[in-house]
């Protein structure tokens, strides 16, 4: 994959995007790319993501689960 070098930045800019990259839970690497990709109009792929984006549902079912944290993790059987 190429690389870009970018030479003579104001270290207050640098600062600014090590800010923004730690909001956005990405390293200055992912942050710079994301916000180069978003300027020339392209979205991250999805599989560099890890695919698919998950969506959770919870589901009432009318009762409370009668089991326990311990039973389910209980190994005496083994």
């Amino acid at each position: 994959m190429p690389a870009l070098h970018i030479r003579s930045l104001d270290d207050a800019v640098i600062a600014d995007l090590k800010a923004r990259a730690a909001r956005n839970h990405r390293s200055l690497q992912g942050e710079v790319t994301s916000i180069l990709e978003a300027a020339v109009g392209r979205k991250r792929r999805a599989a560099s993501r890890g695919g698919r984006r998950l969506r959770l549902r919870t589901v009432r079912v009318g009762h409370r689960a009668s089991y326990s944290r311990d039973v389910i993790y209980d190994d005496g059987d083994r």
